[in-house]
């Protein structure tokens, strides 16, 4: 669609919106004279207020969007900045939805972390009646969604006043799996391919966990969650898992961890000898990811195992005994149904894992998804996945603890983790709500360091794929020092 800012450059936010509202279009910034069908946004600041304004031309049509708030409320820079991003994305929205587009499901939000703006309602002394409505009123919210939000922002809150200024969660990125899935767009090398970078790749990590240890050692940090994801880690053998997890608990002092979660993810990789090693270093959450207890669908997306194949390895878990499992399940997958899906959570609820994550499929732009064109379920048909999800795990006892959306969602709909209660997974929750510093390692790794005074957030991105990740692993372990400077800045700053 065709865009003219005037009195701004807010593109960023410009184009989330257009995201949302008109997710088959693409941004186009024509220089000239306004023509076509296309969208004027415009921000102005008068003596009392600042009102941003759209202008949406279809045709012969015209429809006015506009939305304002007091310059008392716009703060410093960078408040002023978020307040007047908002004001362009409500104008945008207004104007479309006046000209006939249907409202989405999460109205006008359009970030990851819907549930820190109700968390941050909450925090300012409302009550829980008052802050959703107030929630909703503001971002237009469908009731279904601000009743998740409300649920996964009461876990948010509770695991925020668990936590001190000193407390990190680590994350050990492994970029390996044993073949690609067709959803995939993460930078991991199939094993078929990159065996042989396996060996100098755990090298490169091993001085990369040493280089952050040093930092978390100087600073005082206190680590309370391991996660280690990727790929999936489990590709690794028995014996290079256990060198790994050996270095963590030698770098690293872990006597206040809480939580250590593994992604085994694919029922491929999960054997006794790899849970052992991971049972014996205290490892107290894997991973069986099915994504569709379908066949059918399971070869669709690229997978070489079957249902029966992850009740098996569900099996093996639970032989070797001591871990809380989380199963993932995807709603839009190619292939799949209403039927089907129901079908997957049905199997999935019999299994009865502790932790159930229900992702709507992303559709990114490296996937094989997307390149191919693949058929896939409509937007309707996954909303009605979604819903039937939600009402049939809070009916077998699971609730909602985190939530996040991601670009390109099917529907534009979200991605929750339900859990027993008691199975909250910390990680999850603090990476989603930044709730605290994350410390990364590995490739692909994002280090993610978190301020709570209204500052920027700070990330350090160590290179993805694999080859390039070991040829630059000087750098990396050398950016590890602006740890040290960000935490010594913030707490000079307090």
């Amino acid at each position: 669609m065709r865009l003219y800012l005037s009195g701004h450059e807010y593109k960023y936010a410009v184009e989330q919106m257009l995201l949302t509202l008109f997710p088959h279009e693409r941004p186009v910034y024509p220089e000239g004279r306004p023509s076509g069908e296309r969208m004027e946004i415009s921000l102005c600041s008068g003596r009392q207020r600042t009102t941003a304004a759209c202008v949406y031309r279809r045709g012969a049509e015209r429809f006015c969007g506009r939305a304002s708030t007091s310059n008392s409320c716009l703060g410093d820079k960078l408040g002023r900045d978020r307040i007047c991003q908002r004001l362009v994305k409500n104008a945008m929205y207004r104007a479309a939805l006046a000209s006939g587009v249907a409202e989405p499901v999460w109205g006008a939000l359009t970030g990851v972390r819907p549930g820190k703006l109700l968390a941050a309602l909450l925090e300012q002394g409302l009550g829980e009646e008052e802050a959703l409505r107030q929630f909703r009123e503001e971002y237009r919210v469908s009731p279904e969604r601000a009743a998740l939000c409300l649920d996964a922002s009461r876990h948010t809150l509770a695991a925020k006043r668990s936590l001190t200024e000193r407390d990190v969660c680590l994350y050990i990125g492994i970029p390996f799996c044993p073949t690609r899935c067709a959803y995939c767009s993460f930078v991991s090398q199939s094993v078929e391919k990159s065996m042989k970078l396996i060996a100098p790749f755990l090298s490169a990590l091993e001085r990369e966990i040493e280089a952050t240890a040093e930092q978390v050692r100087a600073l005082g940090l206190r680590v309370v969650s391991i996660y280690m994801g990727g790929g999936t880690p489990t590709t690794l053998s028995a014996e290079e898992l256990e060198r790994l997890c050996t270095l963590l608990e030698t770098a690293f002092d872990l006597s206040a961890l809480r939580e250590y979660t593994v992604e085994a993810g694919r029922p491929d990789t999960i054997t006794p000898e790899r849970l052992r090693v991971l049972r014996a270093h205290g490892v107290g959450r894997v991973s069986v990811n099915p994504q569709t207890m379908s066949d059918a669908v399971l070869e669709a997306i690229g997978r070489r195992h079957t249902a029966a194949a992850v009740e098996e390895a569900l099996g093996t878990v639970r032989t070797v005994g001591g871990f809380a499992v989380n199963m993932d399940l995807i709603a839009g997958l190619p292939a799949d149904s209403v039927a089907g899906f129901s079908e997957t959570l049905e199997r999935v609820l019999a299994l009865a894992p502790e932790n159930i994550t229900v992702h709507t499929l992303s559709l990114k732009k490296g996937s094989r998804i997307t390149l191919e064109g693949t058929p896939l379920p409509s937007a309707e048909d996954v909303g009605r996945m979604l819903d039937m999800a939600n009402a049939r795990l809070r009916e077998a006892g699971y609730a909602p603890y985190y939530l996040y959306r991601q670009k390109f969602m099917s529907g534009g709909f979200e991605n929750v983790g339900w859990a027993k209660p008691g199975y909250e997974n910390l990680y999850n929750i603090c990476i989603m709500e930044e709730l605290c510093s994350i410390l990364a390692m590995g490739g692909g790794g994002s280090t993610k360091l978190i301020r709570h005074d209204g500052g920027r957030n700070i990330r350090l991105m160590a290179p993805k794929y694999p080859l390039e990740y070991i040829e630059n692993i000087e750098k990396t372990c050398a950016d590890k020092a602006q740890i040290a400077a960000f935490h010594h800045t913030v707490l000079k700053e307090d």
